[in-house]
C-alpha cells in the first residue's frame, strides 16, 4: 500500500488553457520544486521569468512533426510510472538517466471547442491531443506516487496540501486527481468518437461513449431520497445548458428537465412569424399560444389550464420585455425562460426572489439533427432526436371536406405541440392556442376526453358558456386505432384533425370523420414521446 504522503520535487507542465499558470508554476518554484515544460507552455513560463527546463532537456530528442512528437518517450513515461519503492524500477531509471516527476499538470488540445466552432475537418484532426491523454492515464494510473492535475480548479487545492505538508501531497488527493484524470480523458475520447460517427454517418457505431463535465451539484433528484447532478456535453445546443441564470435560486432536477422541455417546445415557433409561449408543467405543456406579443400568448396559454401553470415553466421565444414579465408575475412560476431579456423585464421580475430568470442566448433548432438519451436496466438507448416539423410535411386531406385556411393554420399550431405533449398525445387548439391538452394515458380514447375536460374546465374558469374546444381542432401524435378517439374530439366540439395515419383502421376512420362533418388530413409522421 503506498505511503499517504509523497514529496514533489519535479512537476512537469503542458497545457492548452494556460488560466492560472504562471502564479500556479511560481508558486511551485518558490517551494523548490523544478518545473519543466513544453511548447507554448514553457515560452509562457521563460516569459515570466521562471526557471524553467525544455522536456528535450529529459528526452535528449526535440519536439518533432510540428509538435505531434514531444513526450512519446521513455524518460517522460518512466518518471511518470515508475513505482518509487520498486528496487528493479529504481535501477532501470538509474541505468536510463530517467528522473522522476512527481506532479503532471497537463490540460488537452481544446478538441471540443474546435467541433462546437465547426471548424474544418483537418483543423479537428490537429486539435486531437495524443501525448496528453497518455501522460495523463500513466501518472493517474500511477497515483501512488504521482499528483495528477487536469483542471485549473484544483492549483489550490494541489498548493494548499504542499503547504500543509511541506512540500508533499497526501494519498486522498492524489486519488481523488486520479478520478477526475480518468474522467477527462474518457469524455473526452467520447466527444472525439462521437464527432467521427457523425462524420462517418454511422448512425449506431459499435461502441458509443458519453461524457460531460460537471455543471453542477444539484440538492437532489426527481425526489429528495435520491442523489442528482447536472452535467454538460460538448453540444453547444441553446437552452438550459447555455442559460445565464439571472436571478433566483438553484434549478432543481426537476426544474431542469421541465425547462428543457418547455424551451425545446417553443423552438417549435419561429419567432420572426409571431411571439410565442409554452407553459410547462411536469414535463408536458399545459398551454402554448402565439401572439401579436408575448403578454398576449402568455394569457392566451394560460388560459388553456390556469390551474396546472400555477407553479409551471414559462418558456418564450423573443426577449422577455416588461409588459410580459409583469403578466408572468402575477401568479407562482418557477422559472422564465427566454433568449434574452429587457432591462426593465430583468428589474420586474426581481422583484420575485426565488423566481429564476434564464437567458438561453439563442433559441435551438428543431430541424437541427442531435441524439437523445435513455438508460435501461444494463445499457440505454440512443436514437437520432425528432427533427420532423409540419412545415416540410406534404399534408394529404383524407377527408370528403378539406379543411379550409384557418383550420389548417390551427392544425399546423397543434400538431407542432403534440410533438412535445407525452404520448398518448391529443391536443385541441383555436386561434393558435391550445384549449385543451391530453397527456401521457395508455388509450388515446381516455387522452381525448380528459382533453376535452380540460377545454370545458378552462372556460369555466374564464366564465364563458361553452367550451373551449367548441370550433377547435385536434392533434394526435399517432394515428386512431378505432373511431372511438376520433369521435370523442367530434363530440367534444373539434371540426378538424390532423394525424399522422397508418393505421389498419384508417379507412374506418377517415368514415367515421365524414359522417361526423370533420375534415382531416395525414401527416404520415408519428410523434411518440415517452
Amino acid at each position: 500500500m503506498p505511503s499517504d504522503l509523497k514529496r514533489v520535487t519535479r512537476a512537469l507542465l503542458s497545457v492548452s488553457d494556460k488560466t492560472g499558470l504562471v502564479d500556479f508554476a511560481r508558486a511551485l518554484s518558490q517551494r523548490g520544486i523544478e518545473l519543466v515544460s513544453t511548447g507554448g507552455t514553457h515560452k509562457t513560463l521563460r516569459e515570466a521569468g521562471l526557471p524553467v527546463k525544455d522536456v528535450s532537456d529529459l528526452t535528449g530528442f526535440p519536439e518533432m512533426m510540428d509538435g505531434r512528437v514531444k513526450t512519446l518517450h521513455p524518460a517522460v513515461h518512466g518518471g511518470l510510472l515508475s513505482i518509487r519503492d520498486n528496487p528493479e524500477h529504481q535501477a532501470a531509471m538509474l541505468a536510463h538517466g530517467i528522473v522522476q516527476i512527481d506532479l503532471l499538470v497537463v490540460n488537452l488540445y481544446p478538441f471540443e471547442a474546435t467541433i462546437a466552432a465547426n471548424k474544418p475537418y483537418d483543423d479537428c484532426i490537429e486539435n486531437i491531443d495524443i501525448g496528453g491523454p497518455a501522460m495523463i492515464r500513466a501518472a493517474a494510473k500511477n497515483h501512488g506516487d504521482v499528483a495528477v492535475v487536469v483542471d485549473g480548479a484544483d492549483y489550490a487545492a494541489v498548493l494548499d496540501e504542499l503547504s500543509e505538508n511541506d512540500g508533499s501531497v497526501s494519498l486522498a488527493l492524489r486519488r481523488r486527481l486520479a478520478q477526475k484524470a480518468y474522467a477527462r480523458t474518457a469524455a473526452y475520447d467520447a466527444a472525439i468518437s462521437n464527432w467521427f460517427a457523425n462524420e462517418l454517418g454511422e448512425e449506431s457505431p459499435p461502441f458509443r461513449a458519453l461524457g460531460g463535465s460537471i455543471a453542477e451539484v444539484l440538492r437532489y433528484g426527481e425526489n429528495p431520497h435520491q442523489s442528482a447532478a447536472f452535467y454538460r456535453t460538448p453540444e453547444r445546443r441553446p437552452g438550459v445548458a447555455t442559460t445565464r441564470q439571472v436571478q433566483g435560486k438553484q434549478l432543481s432536477y426537476n426544474n431542469i428537465n421541465d425547462t428543457d422541455a418547455a424551451y425545446e417546445a417553443v423552438a417549435e415557433f419561429a419567432p420572426e412569424r409571431s411571439a410565442a409561449i409554452v407553459i410547462v408543467k411536469h414535463a408536458n405543456p399545459c398551454g402554448v399560444a402565439q401572439g401579436t406579443t408575448l403578454r398576449e400568448a402568455y394569457e392566451k396559454a394560460l388560459r388553456c389550464d390556469p390551474v396546472s401553470a400555477f407553479g409551471g415553466i414559462v418558456a418564450m421565444n423573443r426577449p422577455l420585455d416588461a409588459e410580459a414579465a409583469r403578466a408572468i408575475v402575477e401568479i407562482f412560476t418557477e422559472v422564465i425562460i427566454a433568449p434574452d431579456a429587457s432591462e426593465e423585464a430583468i428589474a420586474i421580475v426581481a422583484a420575485k426572489k426565488n423566481l429564476r430568470l434564464l437567458l438561453a442566448g439563442g433559441l435551438p433548432d428543431p430541424r437541427q439533427e442531435g441524439l437523445t438519451l435513455r438508460t435501461v436496466a444494463g445499457g440505454f438507448l440512443a436514437q437520432s432526436r425528432d427533427n420532423a416539423v409540419v412545415d416540410a410535411m406534404d399534408l394529404k386531406v383524407v377527408t370528403k371536406r378539406a379543411p379550409s385556411d384557418r383550420e389548417l393554420e390551427d392544425l399546423r399550431f397543434a400538431f407542432r405541440v403534440a410533438k412535445h405533449v407525452k404520448s398518448n398525445a391529443i391536443v385541441y387548439a383555436r386561434d393558435l392556442a391550445t384549449v385543451g391538452i391530453g397527456a401521457g394515458q395508455m388509450s388515446r380514447v381516455d387522452s381525448s376526453r380528459i382533453a376535452a375536460w380540460k377545454a370545458a374546465e378552462a372556460a369555466k374558469a374564464a366564465g364563458l358558456p361553452e367550451t373551449l374546444a367548441k370550433g377547435s381542432v385536434v392533434a394526435s401524435d399517432a394515428f386512431f386505432p378505432f373511431a372511438d378517439g376520433l369521435l370523442a374530439a367530434a363530440e367534444a366540439g373539434a371540426t378538424a384533425v390532423i394525424q399522422p395515419g397508418g393505421s389498419m383502421r384508417d379507412e374506418e376512420v377517415i368514415k367515421a370523420a365524414d359522417e361526423a362533418g370533420l375534415a382531416m388530413v395525414f401527416t404520415g409522421y408519428r410523434h411518440f414521446r415517452h
